[in-house]
């Protein structure tokens, strides 16, 4: 497609679905299935990628904005997780989205009481950060960790680490790796929903989607499933006697007012294996998160009064009460993670990507980090690089749209400053393209709330560049 996301646009793309045939369809515009999509087409495949609602609509779009190793995977015993995912981060921070993907200190409070010990917690740290080749990994006194975190609560504090990780606009991160997948000639088309698959000579060659009410057919030489918390639901469009691949835990967050600048973000552990955190987002707290098992329809998960609490109540062990009392709540999600079937906790499950193969030959890709989609959109390409004809696979990371000459970036209007860097850390390279309609229509400035940064020129970019339906 390659062109604005307009309705104009959006007509190419259905005639393109229904006229071409494909080597690759996606299945699924989560954050798994855009840089599938991303990466495939970069290496020259005729791709089309669909979603059934938005693009980064569901999980992509509610995690805990987290690019990490994931300190508690230590705990684990998963070093080989700890150690991939810590290359992605860097790989992420300085090449493919530094605009969007900021590193970010993180302070762990050691209590009385606690289930950690201070020495235990020190070794773990400097060893995380051996495997993140970064040199923070010391204790700071009760002083300096007020000075990062204000609310911090000293009762009971032993002792403080300090690490470092990073954080994330998750469904920007999502949106622009579909950007990539069509500026490299991919079909891209949300609200597009598979109802049914195709097959030619017992394969799964293609699908039928239903968009405004109409079907069309899909062609297509392969396959690839990245539904994430529908996975299951696609694979029954093959067989309904198919089982089940995977399981779900559900996790809320919560986002509280935030009325001191926090230099750092807060790890707090709850037991030996589970840790929550509280992250300052764009000028409010964001808490979270919990992790219960789902066994309903993906679409039903919802934010629970209990969940809430739940989440107030963990934060509480290392923020004052004022902080997190439940009138300072404004705002509360939750998503789905999708987890390898087993028994068990799903709290201890390994975060690991789950890949199977259905009858008619489709690859369902589910699970996994965030942080590592990139890795695990490779590991796909190369699971199909026979079926799809690719001789070679580039694994070398590449910047997303807007993520190329950040330092030469020149915005076309004087803007205020909170709204300057707002727009350059969303968009990049691409802020001037978002603010060039205001040129001529400076209605386009006016902010969409007072207290915040964003402006009605983000509005009309999203329908005319990002799929906005």
């Amino acid at each position: 497609m390659g062109e604005p996301a307009s309705d104009l646009g959006r007509g190419r793309a259905l005639e393109e679905l229904a006229a071409r045939r494909f080597d690759l369809l996606v299945i699924g515009g989560g954050i798994i299935g855009a840089g599938i999509g991303a990466h495939a087409a970069r290496a020259g495949l005729a791709v089309a990628l669909v979603d059934a609602d938005d693009f980064g609509g569901a999980t992509s779009s509610a995690s805990s904005k987290l690019i990490h190793g994931g300190l508690r995977y230590l705990r684990l015993g998963d070093v080989r997780l700890v150690r991939e995912a810590h290359h992605e981060r860097r790989v992420l921070t300085k090449i493919v989205a530094p605009h969007l993907v900021q590193r970010t200190p993180f302070l762990l409070p050691l209590y009385h009481g606690g289930p950690y010990r201070p020495a235990y917690v020190q070794s773990g740290i400097v060893l995380y950060s051996l495997l993140a080749r970064s040199r923070i990994n010391w204790l700071v006194d009760s002083d300096e960790a007020r000075e990062m975190v204000p609310p911090l609560r000293l009762e009971g504090l032993r002792s403080c680490a300090l690490y470092a990780d990073a954080t994330t606009n998750d469904a920007r991160l999502c949106i622009e790796n579909v950007r990539a997948a069509a500026e490299s000639g991919a079909c891209v088309l949300n609200r597009a929903e598979v109802v049914a698959l195709r097959s030619s000579r017992g394969r799964v060659a293609g699908a039928e989607v239903r968009v405004d009410g109409e079907e069309i057919a899909v062609d297509a030489r392969v396959v690839v499933n990245a539904a994430g918390p529908w996975v299951d639901h696609v694979r029954r469009l093959e067989d309904p006697r198919l089982g089940t691949s995977v399981r779900l835990s559900k996790g809320a967050h919560v986002l509280v007012e935030l009325d001191d600048a926090w230099t750092a973000a807060l790890t707090i552990a709850q037991d030996d294996v589970r840790v929550t955190f509280a992250v300052p987002w764009y000028d409010m707290l964001l808490l979270g998160t919990t992790d219960t098992e789902h066994d309903g329809d993906p679409g039903d998960v919802t934010i629970e009064p209990t969940d809430t609490a739940q989440i107030l109540a963990e934060a509480s062990i290392a923020l004052s009460a004022d902080v997190v009392a439940p009138d300072r709540v404004r705002a509360a999600y939750s998503g789905l993670r999708v987890l390898p079937a087993g028994e068990g906790e799903s709290v201890n499950a390994r975060r690991e990507t789950v890949f199977t193969r259905s009858p008619g030959g489709m690859l369902n890709v589910a699970g996994g980090k965030l942080t590592t989609y990139r890795r695990i959109a490779l590991q796909t390409l190369t699971r199909l690089q026979s079926e799809l004809g690719l001789r070679r696979i580039d694994k070398r990371p590449w910047p997303l749209p807007g993520a190329a000459r950040l330092e030469r970036v020149s915005l076309p209007l004087e803007l205020e400053e909170d709204i300057r860097a707002h727009l350059l850390h969303l968009y990049g390279s691409r802020a001037p393209e978002v603010l060039a309609p205001a040129v001529e229509d400076p209605s386009l400035l006016q902010r969409l709330n007072s207290g915040g940064p964003d402006i009605a020129a983000q509005v009309r970019y999203a329908v005319t560049h990002e799929w906005a339906r």
